[in-house]
């Protein structure tokens, strides 16, 4: 009798094993509108890596003298702000930004974004300068069994020169790739908020010095003429 009570729970603790595994299995596929079937296991398991951020750093800032990487973690109120100027929101609240500098002088800043293709995220790297133009765009990891051609340098360098003023959106100023809409749409979202993070976090503060250095400036040349000295 006790075996045959241990045959019947093993037996339902592996069946249970199987539903379970069954159900997750269910729930890891994905299906695809374009192709009207779910991708198989090799088309989830894509990944296509290009460069690392250290590699993809060198090729945003060439002639720099040195680049360094600084962790950015916004504030609830700094992410909520960027969220409204973007107009979406996202989940992330640290970032890598890579610095180049040249004679102790900064040359950009060039950020590392994951947003979602069409299916899974995808890893690229935004270059902004201190006019807050983006000066490079490098796909790092994509992982989309289609739209690849998003990382491709004929179509990537229609970002550069884009700054937080441009709408930065397809058939507006950004030309799209047929088959890969939701990457193209994905990178895009990620050129503008890499651009409003270089305004809000350095650009604003670089301002911000500038006017108070050079209010200084201007008082003491007024005192100078006033006191004679």
């Amino acid at each position: 009798m006790f075996y045959r009570i241990l045959t019947i729970l093993l037996l339902n603790t592996f069946l249970s094993f199987v539903l379970i595994s069954g159900v997750q299995a269910q729930d890891q596929q994905i299906w695809d509108q374009d192709l009207k079937r779910y991708l198989t296991p090799q088309e989830m398991g894509q990944e296509d890596v290009y460069l690392t951020p250290e590699d993809a750093a060198k090729l945003t800032f060439p002639e720099s003298d040195s680049i360094r990487l600084e962790i950015i973690t916004l504030t609830q109120d700094q992410k909520r702000l960027i969220e409204e100027r973007i107009g979406w929101q996202f989940p992330e609240s640290t970032f890598e930004c890579f610095i180049g500098e040249t004679n102790g002088k900064i040359d950009g800043w060039a950020f590392v974004q994951h947003t979602i293709g069409k299916h899974k995220a995808m890893t690229y790297m935004v270059g902004v300068d201190p006019d807050g133009e983006v000066t490079n765009v490098e796909v790092l990891v994509y992982r989309e069994s289609r739209g690849s051609e998003v990382g491709k340098k004929r179509f990537n360098y229609q970002y550069h020169g884009k700054t937080i003023e441009d709408p930065i959106r397809i058939n507006r100023d950004i030309i799209n790739i047929s088959g890969a809409t939701m990457s193209v749409r994905s990178m895009s979202a990620g050129v503008k908020r890499a651009l409003v993070l270089a305004d809000e976090l350095y650009l604003q503060s670089q301002s911000q010095s500038a006017a108070i250095n050079t209010a200084s400036r201007t008082d003491k040349g007024f005192l100078e003429s006033l006191l004679g000295f």
